[in-house]
């Protein structure tokens, strides 16, 4: 007779084999941008990109520089939006343009009720650039903790313009050095993939939507089809919501893992990646108790179960479900070796994808506690409460 412990870690093993088989192929990290020469259009577009800036002076002025070198053939305008910075964040980027006519530096209005900081920045420097620049035919969307290597822009415009894609994202390489990191950013970029797989995204033919906020090129016309940021005001997950409309809106998309483009970020401890989880986890499961419960039993099954039972084989003694955790780890690991790669990472990394998911389950249970006990999404001294 099969006993339960067996029958878990054979639906743990059934689960990875979907996920390897059945689930857009998302483990490969094979969405990106081509290499070699870029084939772009005969008159490239004008563009404006918009930078919305809350206090970081640290990474603003490596964010502008790297705008401001893009090898762009066609007009590139960039707008800071300065978000009411307590730092010296304006100052910083003023002094990285070193007075070139490309920059535009402003001042965010107070934020109104029902904006999250950075679309009402966003929104601000938008109608700020396409007022005095109404040829601008595509606007480019950067964080200021994002660097772009000279050939980014023109890439996208490529692929844009080449495919008829109406929003185009890099996810930008996180930094990848400290021992959290090593341990914690490549299980988070796994996850995103498995979440949104990137060719299901990058497909007419399926409904799933995803953007990288850190890097988004979206068409002016499909931004202003979809009612502008104004149309997603509230969104604390803004790049996925505004992934959402514009395929919904008949647009389509394409989101690859980025190479040139990186993060200036950088975590040394365990602290400020647990906030950046807690802030937001909760929103994803739309503030329900049952999608939290789904997640703890899901990720339980996923990425525990296999190592536990096979770990605790001597104790228990039941070797089918030691062989099936050791077939589901095995699948998981393979699964995961992609995205360790891609940040450079030794092979063996590939096998502490379930150390990272217990601490990513322990984030998303924070984030339901601060939910629940009235702290909400607070970001930047911003509290944003039940915002979806």
């Amino acid at each position: 007779m099969v006993s339960w412990l067996a029958l878990i870690a054979g639906l743990s093993a059934t689960a990875w084999l979907y996920l390897l088989l059945g689930h857009g192929r998302f483990w490969l990290c094979s969405e990106r941008l081509p290499a070699g020469p870029v084939t772009g259009p005969e008159d490239w577009p004008a563009v404006a990109a918009v930078v919305p800036a809350r206090d970081e002076e640290e990474t603003i002025a490596a964010v502008i520089e790297s705008l401001l070198a893009q090898d762009y053939p066609g007009r590139l305008s960039v707008t800071l939006v300065d978000d009411r910075s307590t730092d010296a964040t304006r100052a910083r980027a003023e002094a990285a343009a070193r007075g070139a006519a490309a920059l535009t530096v402003m001042t965010g209005e107070p934020l109104p009720a029902g904006w999250s900081g950075k679309l009402w920045a966003l929104h601000q420097g938008i109608a700020r650039a396409t007022r005095d620049q109404p040829e601008i035919g595509y606007v480019f969307l950067s964080d200021a903790d994002i660097a772009h290597a000279p050939d980014t822009l023109r890439r996208l415009i490529a692929k844009a313009e080449g495919e008829g894609r109406d929003l185009v994202s890099l996810m930008a390489r996180l930094n990848c050095e400290t021992v959290w990191e090593r341990l914690l950013i490549p299980a988070f970029v796994f996850f995103f993939q498995k979440l949104y797989p990137f060719p299901r995204a990058n497909s007419a033919r399926s409904t799933v939507a995803a953007a990288a906020g850190g890097c988004v090129l979206i068409r002016r016309s499909a931004l202003e089809r979809i009612g502008g940021i104004a149309a997603i005001r509230g969104a604390l997950i803004d790049d996925c919501t505004l992934a959402r409309a514009v395929k919904r809106g008949g647009g389509r998309l394409w989101l690859g893992l980025a190479d040139g483009t990186r993060s200036l970020r950088v975590y040394r401890d365990l602290e400020p990646i647990w906030m950046m989880v807690a802030r937001s986890a909760f929103t994803q499961l739309r503030y329900s108790a049952l999608l939290l419960l789904g997640t703890v039993l899901g990720m339980t099954l996923l990425y525990l179960v296999p190592p536990l039972a096979l770990l605790t084989a001597a104790l228990h003694g039941d070797g089918p479900a030691a062989l099936l955790a050791a077939g589901a780890w095995l699948v998981m690991t393979i699964c995961y070796l992609p995205t360790v790669l891609y940040y450079r990472q030794r092979t063996a990394a590939a096998l502490t994808l379930p150390l990272a998911a217990l601490l990513y389950l322990g984030m998303t249970l924070d984030s339901a506690r601060r939910h629940w006990w009235g702290r909400g999404s607070r970001w930047k001294g911003r509290d944003y409460g039940m915002q979806a």
